[in-house]
């Protein structure tokens, strides 16, 4: 009888431990942990979800830092990662390093696009695989996530990238094919019935989808001085210019891509989200969260890595370089004033 494969969650927060939880048992998971550690080690994870009730998760080990789960000398089949994309903080690549051995395989459950490249150049052998999900959920006190809704989850494998770099590893694509098919098997019978297997090109459309989202909300929300989902879709003035954002985006990742948009995705237009986005009246993004709390924002995988990857295609996207402009010196000048006030002291 074969082993179930090993699974390690890369920054068990709430998206983490919730997936973690339902591939625990057709897969044998264990954690990283941080500022949660010590609630984790000592009692494990409390569930509260909307989908499967409430129910307790014990992972299989719970390491306090990757060099701890390293040292453990588990070849995991599946290192998933779960920590906010913030590339100009820290290199997720150079972090996993010593986790990856020959059957590994890199799964990146993060916002934004552009987030699989380091990983790619770093790990060239190496199956890795995109995931987008549209899950919400929460980690209301260490060692206790609550999911409030949602479980789809869509995964693909990333070989080539947007410029087709590694187009001829037929070896690599097939792995990662297969691996990708494993992974989403995993998912479903751990209960995510809506788990998505998508192909290269498929999931990087399900990633500049979810960015229309996120690129239009999350920054006008801190600009706008704070402004929730729904407050921003109602006024006249912001509909106006987060279905611009929404549209640019539209009209921008089928040039990227090389591909038309599905017509599941393509249905799900501006006015659909905005409509939406009206009921959300307890929504704040989570870049707004971030700035609420000094914390670096997710600003280079949803606004500056398009932006970036569109230019080299000959696109431009002023809407989206207005707002990542704007937001990237008000952070600037913010982390400057409050260097000026710690040396003061």
């Amino acid at each position: 009888m074969s082993r179930p494969p090993t699974v390690l969650i890369v920054g068990t927060g709430a998206v983490g431990a919730f997936y973690g939880s339902r591939l625990h048992g057709p897969a044998q998971v264990s954690v990283t942990c941080r500022s949660n550690y010590a609630a984790v080690k000592a009692h494990g994870l409390q569930l509260q979800t909307h989908s499967f009730g409430d129910y307790h998760f014990q992972p299989h080990a719970v390491f306090p830092s990757i060099e701890a789960a390293a040292a453990s000398g588990t070849d995991f089949d599946y290192i998933v990662v779960t920590t906010k994309a913030l590339p100009d903080v820290t290199d997720d690549s150079l972090t996993i390093a010593p986790l990856v051995a020959r059957g590994s395989s890199v799964v990146l459950i993060q916002n934004g696009v552009g987030v699989e490249d380091p990983h790619r150049k770093r790990f060239p052998a190496t199956p890795i695989l995109s995931a987008v999900t549209i899950v919400s959920a929460e980690q209301t006190t260490p060692g206790v996530v609550r999911q409030n809704k949602w479980t789809r989850i869509s995964v693909g494998p990333y070989v080539r990238g947007p410029d087709d770099a590694q187009a001829g590893d037929e070896e690599l694509a097939r792995r990662s094919a297969e691996s990708n098919k494993r992974f989403v098997e995993l998912l479903k019978q751990g209960g995510i019935a809506d788990a998505e297997e998508y192909d290269e090109k498929g999931l990087q459309l399900v990633r500049w989808h979810k960015l229309a989202i996120n690129s239009s909300m999350n920054p006008s929300a801190v600009l706008s001085g704070g402004t929730g989902n729904a407050r921003m879709a109602l006024d006249a003035e912001l509909r106006i210019h987060l279905r611009g954002c929404m549209d640019e985006i539209f009209a921008t990742a089928p040039q990227v891509l090389g591909h038309a948009w599905p017509p599941k995705l393509a249905s799900a237009n501006a006015e659909k989200i905005l409509k939406s986005t009206e009921r959300n009246t307890a929504g704040l993004p989570s870049m707004l969260l971030d700035w609420n709390a000094g914390r670096p924002m997710e600003l280079e995988v949803i606004l500056g890595n398009p932006i970036r990857i569109a230019r080299k295609k000959g696109i431009e996207m002023p809407r989206l370089q207005s707002l990542y402009a704007l937001l990237k010196m008000a952070s600037l000048r913010r982390t400057e004033e409050a260097a000026k006030s710690k040396a003061k002291l």
